[in-house]
Order: structure tokens, then sequence, then C-alpha cells
């Protein structure tokens, strides 16, 4: 598996301040928004408009290509390099840590195709239809992540929010490496009165993922 957290700041607290709107939230894009028809200027899902996509008949063995690389930290296109050793304390589930784990299992099951089990990590109704979801995906022949630190929790009228920067990388199946780079936004209920133990676990309200030009 080649999915991995940047030692930059993984699981670690960063002085990033998430506010999304609720209304922003809801008309967000998600993953598989290339499904969709989000334009390609607006570049904002992870799963559409990484690079010009061939014709299916022109599919290369990607096999034979070399491993597309992640940018470096610091680097345009990179995640945040902020030299701050990675966090080995204990976090709780309920922590920016935590929201910054769900991202990484989410994609790690992205990256081993599980999409189904990616799709669950999902609110309901954020993320479409499991298929299409799924099928946003399906011009990826490799995918790959790196996770950065989590920004602070937003707090406000009983819900949590919180961003967790990311950088995916691979190649299309025509052969052209791709580099998307932005934030997932992770929501929770705070500790309220009638508040399930579901409702309070970190789940993806939307990703925001937007090409960069790959490094030759």
């Amino acid at each position: 598996m080649r999915i991995h957290l940047i030692a930059a700041g993984c699981l670690i607290l960063a002085g990033c301040n998430a506010q999304p709107s609720d209304t922003a939230n809801e008309t967000a894009s998600v993953e598989s928004a290339n499904v969709i028809d989000v334009p390609a200027d607006e570049g904002v899902s992870a799963g559409g408009n990484a690079a010009e996509t061939k014709p299916a008949d022109t599919a290369v063995n990607t096999a034979a290509l070399p491993p597309v690389e992640p940018i470096p930290p610091g680097q345009p296109g990179g995640l945040p390099d902020d030299r701050t050793p990675v966090s080995e304390a204990p976090f709780s589930a309920d922590s920016a840590q935590g929201a910054a784990q769900v991202v990484q299992s989410y994609y790690a099951l992205i990256e081993q195709g599980r999409y189904d089990r990616a799709y669950a990590l999902w609110e309901p109704q954020s993320a479409g239809t499991s298929k299409a979801f799924a099928d946003g995906f399906a011009k990826y022949a490799e995918y790959h992540a790196e996770i950065g630190a989590p920004g602070r929790i937003d707090a406000g009228a009983g819900q949590r929010y919180v961003t967790v920067p990311v950088q995916a990388y691979g190649r299309l199946k025509s052969g052209e490496p791709f580099h998307l780079r932005g934030d997932v936004t992770l929501h929770r209920a705070g500790d309220i009165d009638g508040a399930t133990a579901e409702q309070r676990s970190w789940r993806i309200r939307s990703v925001d993922l937007k090409p960069h030009a790959s490094p030759r």
C-alpha cells in the first residue's frame, strides 16, 4: 500500500480554521463529481479532471510505466511542510486527529478499490449513489494519497467541523499521471442530548481536490 501520512504533521493539530457553512457544504462537489458533469475548470473533485483523458481505445499498459511520485511537502501542489514531528500520543476518536484517521482509512480503501467501504465513510446524501461514487474512480489505473495535519475543530450550534489537507496522485488508465491537492471536510454532532453514537462519529461532508500540474 502506498498511501501514507506526511511526517510533517499527520494526526497533529495544526493552526488551520475550518469554517464551512451548511449551505456551502451541501452544495460542494464530491469525489464522484465527474459523474455529474462538473466543468473541467472547476477542478473540485478527486474523481475527475486530473488530466486530459485519452479515448478508451488508447489505454496503455500502465504497469510498464514508472511509478508516479507525490509532490514533496512545501512545494506547489504538495502538502504543507511545517517540520512538526509526528505525535505518538493517544488520541480520541472525536478529536481532530480522529478525523484525520478517518481520512487515512478512506484513501486506503480507495487505493484498494474497496469503494463500498469508502462510500460508507461519507455522510448520508453527501456522496450521491454508491454506483456513481465507484464509477467516479473508473478512469484510474492507480490512486494514492498523502494525508496532512488536520485543522482545528470548528464548533458551533452543537456541530463540529474539521478540514484535513490531502494530496492525491497516481496514473490514469490512459497512462497520464495526475496530481490533486485540496481538503477533505468532516462533520459530526457535538455532545448534545439526543445525538447518537453514529451522529457523533466523524463522517466526510465534502472533498475539494483540484488538479495540479504533474512534475516533469
